[in-house]
């Protein structure tokens, strides 16, 4: 029996996904070779390189003067990569929690980080009404937060370069892609198993916006583009398990179908902690993650958490322990999530507190 997957990542992933794959794994189209055997310079895997490329424009509107990449190295690799490349004195950084601080720790190894930050609430909220510097050299955000739970569905209108790590949050909804300079993140949430790194970069903030300073090869990004991500040997069975993804996506009706299916689960499972009088949400309402759903046990039922996730697994709701930063639950649905899997954690909930409150 297929268990409902609650994972923050690697995470559940598409039916079709997981069968089409394993059958490439075998063989790639009749051709008497394995996905992973396939040469990544043959024609054949370059059909796929091209067919993700596409997808991932078409499903997400990328308008024309971006380049899309798959690399290595997941998004804390692009921590260090993008300062490295553009940061020239100053940057902007939004501060939500654990990835962006470890973004921020990078970014200071190359010029000053000026920063708005919630951490003063323990991450509970995600900063607005914040002025940005007119000197930096650009804007970045973590758009959801995977482990604190909070998510920012707005794309800011700013005056320099906004770069975002969506890597939690990635095709869960339309974004304007115009508004920003470059969009990443690791694969293992919504697009894919772990291994690779998207990247969706504006060609004139690649051209224009370079810091001076020699980078190597490997760390530029110009070189990547220019390669078509074939710098060096990529990821080849992550690419096209990506593949499958957006075609998934695409089939089922694109990030506008994603996002109504991503409030339809939040809200059923955000309405079942709301009226609980065991459970409850520590995340300010207006800014909760429709990814990373986190809850905890209230006070007096605090010596309950254990015995909460091994009932919760026993109804095969698996991957809902909390991080281990801050303890408690947390249900990562993303897009391969079903109501299903949701209305099962719902009852296991509902039937925990009847036996226990």
């Amino acid at each position: 029996m297929r268990k409902h997957i609650f994972n923050a990542g690697p995470c559940k992933l598409s039916d079709s996904l997981l069968k089409n794959s394993a059958e490439a794994v075998l063989e790639l189209n009749g051709i008497g070779q394995s996905l992973i055997e396939v040469s990544h310079r043959s024609k054949d895997f370059q059909a796929v390189m091209d067919e993700t490329v596409e997808l991932m424009k078409e499903v997400l509107s990328i308008p024309e003067g971006y380049s899309v990449l798959f690399l290595g190295g997941g998004a804390s690799l692009q921590f260090a990569m993008i300062p490295y490349n553009f940061m020239k004195s100053k940057a902007f950084y939004v501060n939500t929690g654990t990835w962006s601080s470890k973004a921020i720790k990078e970014a200071k190894l190359w010029g000053e980080v000026v920063e708005v930050s919630s951490k003063d609430k323990n991450f509970t909220y995600y900063p607005k009404g914040y002025e940005i510097p007119k000197d930096v050299d650009y804007v970045h955000v973590t758009s959801n937060n995977t482990i604190a739970g909070t998510e920012s569905f707005e794309d800011l209108d700013v005056n320099v370069p906004l770069i975002s790590d969506m890597s939690s949050d990635f095709l869960s909804r339309p974004v304007d892609v115009s508004k920003y300079a470059m969009i990443y993140g690791g694969a293992q949430k919504n697009l894919g198993p772990a291994g690779a790194t998207f990247i969706i970069i504006k060609d004139d903030f690649l051209n224009k916006v370079v810091a001076d300073r020699p980078i190597p090869s490997m760390l530029q990004y110009g070189i990547h583009v220019d390669k078509g991500s074939m710098y060096n040997t990529p990821p080849v069975f992550n690419i096209f398990a990506i593949r499958e993804t957006l075609r998934w996506v695409k089939s089922m009706g694109g990030v506008t179908a994603m996002e109504k299916l991503a409030k339809d689960r939040a809200d059923l499972l955000y309405n079942a902690i709301d009226e609980s009088n065991m459970f409850e949400s520590p995340i300010n309402k207006e800014d909760r993650s429709r990814m990373n759903i986190v809850f905890v046990m209230k006070e007096q039922y605090k010596a309950l958490e254990a015995d909460f996730i091994a009932f919760a697994g026993e109804r095969n709701c698996v991957g809902i322990k909390g991080h281990r930063s801050v303890g408690g639950f947390r249900a990562s649905t993303y897009n391969a999530s079903t109501i299903e899997d949701v209305q099962a954690l719902v009852q296991a909930m509902k039937d925990f507190e009847a036996k226990n409150a």
